[in-house]
């Protein structure tokens, strides 16, 4: 379980493919202090197990079902990506509840200046649209954020000047996919009111 509050940017610098999967090498500097192996551990929004060490850097490894549903098979040695340890007892809450687990890959449609701010507009999936509520919760690249609009197939959100320049976000262009996890809130509501019919208090 995660926050959404990156803690640290690391770089990819080994990407080799074992099999049909994909085991990455990141550079995460203190960051591996933190870890242990079978530790998990946020890229980019995606929950990974820290199977080994070298110096500064963890290796982790990538299904092929994780590689089909997320951008990860896209990274390149030198890419930058946003990490998160996972919760600990004792740790503050300061985003909101994340697993780790992508719904989907959505697109950046496009960012512009916003007072200090950025302004970002992203486009998902429509089955998904129904879990993204104005002033409601997502997770972009690891990332907790505030939604501030939705219209159709595309919301946007608000990312402030530390968000932009300690995150993978404010590097963003038009076009550029990204890892999306919906609010599990939406999803558990859903799927209670689904099962019974309706949700009635014993």
């Amino acid at each position: 379980m995660f926050t959404g509050i990156i803690v640290a940017s690391g770089r990819v610098v080994t990407t080799t493919m074992q099999g049909g999967d994909l085991e990455l090498g990141i550079e995460a500097g203190a960051l591996v202090e933190r870890l242990a192996i079978g530790d998990s551990v946020s890229v980019q929004g995606v929950c990974l197990t820290a199977t080994r060490f070298a110096g500064g850097v963890f290796h982790a490894d990538v299904s092929r079902e994780t590689l089909a549903k997320t951008t990860l098979g896209k990274l390149t040695p030198g890419a930058r990506v946003n990490l998160e340890p996972s919760l600990r007892a004792g740790d503050p809450l300061g985003g909101h509840l994340v697993s780790g687990h992508v719904d989907a890959v959505g697109a950046l449609v496009e960012a512009h200046p916003d007072a200090r701010s950025w302004r970002l507009r992203f486009e998902l999936p429509q089955a998904l649209m129904r879990y993204v509520a104005q002033k409601g919760s997502i997770c972009i690249d690891g990332v907790s954020l505030t939604v501030n609009e939705v219209t159709g197939r595309r919301f946007e959100v608000n990312i402030i000047p530390h968000t932009r320049e300690a995150t993978t976000l404010g590097a963003l262009k038009a076009g550029d996919e990204v890892n999306v996890e919906i609010d599990q809130i939406a999803r558990y509501v859903e799927r209670i009111l689904s099962s019974s019919g309706g949700f009635r208090a014993e």
